[in-house]
């Protein structure tokens, strides 16, 4: 039933807000076991565990390119809500079937089942853009940057203490978070696309990785756009590839002292989202601070490659400032109507499976190079550079193809308050 003063769309953002908080968090909390579990089933051998952790998170890639397209699709032709609940269960189900996980199969299997519904990512924020008015879609998507922050701020705190315990714990810790996001949208959580918008029937051309690139092919500019998202998403691969080898490498710091630098990413990412990305967009417009992100996200790289602990820290610093992927997302969204925000949500999420695959490859080349044959040369923070390289063409493509007019935001109408859907 409708509530008053557009109360149920007010909800509806609050539940997406607290889907993808929780999808982190339940990533997070697994993270610092998975690749104990995995080591437990091969005896303790440590070399091949990290072998097959890589095949894991590969395939993990692969779903997301596979299935976010077909989630999108399928998101524009039955709703948004349907999708999302039935990925939340999926999920649940995926982190129980790695709980009980008797031998690797089992856990390969949950993380196909993890990477088919953590797609479930481009149908919210499709729904997002069913649900806020152009000139506030910026402001929502830096929201769902801070889950983000916030899921892995909180996931591998509560991971890492369970898991001291019983390395299986908290894979049954995020299940039940899953099943309790499943019942909280089941009762809370209203349709955002109302029927008119919907298309009639789900184009199988273009429900597949490749057929849903047309989309992006279709305007110069989106296109442009979503290149300069794919090479932005490439460079950010070299985060959680280098991150901890590259620190103890580089300074010789212990876990503890990693873990401190993730929490401190994590909390002013989070901080960032949540407080930046709203007044900088009315201040600035979304095309320069797209850009500005751009520019601080390359001298964040360029900071943390360079070998001094201080500068580090202040690389990391700048990095949580690079506010370009909340504006990037609402410019895209608006170059395409409301019938294809799930099939351009989709085509995006396998842009990002696409980086996943290629981007560790690149930059965990390119540090064994730099720590190996070329270790002579004290470049061990070349492979930062490198991503910063990347973030330089991205800043040059960005430019060029949109307008000082994606500056300007007209103010539109709000979206209808969204109604709740029964069952």
């Amino acid at each position: 039933m409708q509530q008053p003063n557009g109360s149920p769309r007010n909800a509806a953002i609050v539940f997406i807000f607290i889907t993808i908080a929780i999808d982190m968090i339940a990533l997070g909390i697994i993270a610092p076991v998975l690749p104990r579990l995995i080591a437990n089933f091969l005896h303790g051998d440590l070399s091949r565990a990290a072998e097959i952790t890589g095949i894991f998170t590969t395939v993990w890639a692969a779903m997301q390119f596979f299935c976010s397209p077909l989630l999108g699709m399928l998101s524009d032709r039955v709703g948004r809500r349907p999708v999302i609940l039935i990925s939340c269960a999926v999920t649940a189900v995926d982190f129980a079937i790695m709980a009980v996980a008797p031998n690797l199969w089992w856990l390969f299997a949950g993380r196909v089942l993890s990477g088919m519904a953590t797609a479930n990512l481009t149908t919210a924020y499709a729904y997002i853009a069913d649900v806020t008015a152009h000139e506030k879609r910026a402001q929502a998507y830096g929201l769902l940057s801070a889950a983000f922050g916030l899921g892995f701020i909180i996931g591998p705190a509560i991971g890492g203490l369970a898991g001291n315990h019983d390395p299986r714990l908290p894979f049954w810790i995020a299940a039940g978070l899953s099943v309790a996001n499943t019942l909280y949208g089941f009762f809370v959580l209203p349709e955002s696309l109302k029927g008119e918008h919907r298309t009639r029937a789900v184009d199988w051309r273009r429900a597949n990785p490749v057929g849903s690139l047309k989309l992006l092919r279709r305007h110069h500019e989106l296109y442009g756009l979503a290149t300069t998202t794919f090479i932005a998403l490439v460079a950010h691969e070299a985060l959680p590839v280098l991150w901890v080898l590259y620190l103890i490498a580089q300074f010789g710091w212990d876990t503890r002292a990693i873990g401190l630098t993730l929490a401190l990413v994590g909390v002013c990412s989070a901080v960032t989202a949540a407080t930046l990305v709203g007044p900088v967009v009315k201040a600035l417009g979304e095309r320069r601070t797209m850009v500005l992100g751009l520019v601080t996200f390359c001298l964040g790289n360029v900071l943390l490659g360079v070998n001094s602990a201080p500068v580090f820290i202040a690389g990391v610093i700048v990095l949580c400032v690079s506010i370009y992927n909340s504006p990037m997302q609402s410019l895209m969204s608006k170059r395409v109507g409301p019938s294809e925000q799930g099939e351009l949500q989709g085509a995006l999420g396998s842009l990002r499976g696409i980086a996943m695959m290629i981007g560790p490859g690149i930059f965990a080349w390119s540090f064994a190079q730099v720590s190996g044959p070329w270790r002579s040369l004290d470049v061990l923070g070349a492979p930062f550079w490198l991503a910063a390289a990347m973030l330089v063409v991205a800043i040059a493509l960005a430019w060029r193809v949109t307008t000082r007019e994606d500056d300007v935001v007209l103010p539109l109408p709000e979206p209808a308050p969204v109604t709740m859907v029964e069952g």
